[in-house]
């Protein structure tokens, strides 16, 4: 594999992808709730679906029990160049240049992971039957909301981000099926072992 072509980690990329495609039938069912049951600030004529908020909630649960812990784990200790350095804001200040653009996808990389999990915090601290109950004025439910709405707009600049980083090749990285032999799924349990070796 070419060096000058974008490499992500095998591991980054299945719990991305992952964690990635529950996110968003989790953002996509979001909306159906809200279009369904509330639509205060908007609506679209979309047919209703039967125990969308259990599908929403199953999503959620997905996450929460393992996805998002697990990628959370790897995004702070091996992907943590990824996510805001103590610099990044300094950086900031060297405005249009690269270095400005790539502090700015780290800042937004880390603002996804906490909106993500505001999200799902707050969204299990609501009640199924507040909505079909028209209970819409909750404190949790505006948190749920306001999470889902933000992560919303963190994802859109995630992905402009990305393409301005890296363009087309960084993006499509994330998909790509091949993997140095250093990062095989065989050498993962080696070095586990070695970490136990060492203590």
């Amino acid at each position: 594999m070419p060096e000058s072509k974008p490499y992500q980690p095998l591991l980054f990329r299945l719990l991305h992808g992952l964690n990635a495609a529950i996110g968003l039938l989790a953002i996509v069912t979001a909306f159906l709730v809200y279009n369904t049951y509330d639509g205060r600030f908007g609506k679209i004529p979309l047919p209703r679906i039967a125990d969308i908020i259990g599908i929403h909630g199953t999503f959620g649960k997905l996450l929460i029990l393992g996805i998002m812990p697990a990628f959370a784990l790897y995004s702070f200790h091996a992907g943590q160049k990824r996510l805001v350095q103590p610099n990044s804001f300094e950086k900031l200040a060297q405005v249009g240049k690269p270095i400005w653009w790539y502090s700015l996808h780290q800042i937004v990389n880390t603002l996804m992971l906490l909106s993500l999990t505001f999200s799902i915090a707050s969204g299990s601290m609501v009640k199924e039957e507040w909505l079909p109950a028209g209970e819409l004025t909750r404190v949790w439910y505006y948190l749920h909301l306001t999470g889902w709405a933000v992560l919303v707009s963190c994802l859109a600049i995630h992905l402009l981000m990305s393409a301005k980083v890296g363009g087309l090749p960084l993006i499509l990285s994330v998909f790509d099926s091949k993997f140095r032999p250093e990062d095989s799924p065989a050498a993962w349990w080696q070095k586990i072992r070695s970490l136990f070796d060492r203590s």
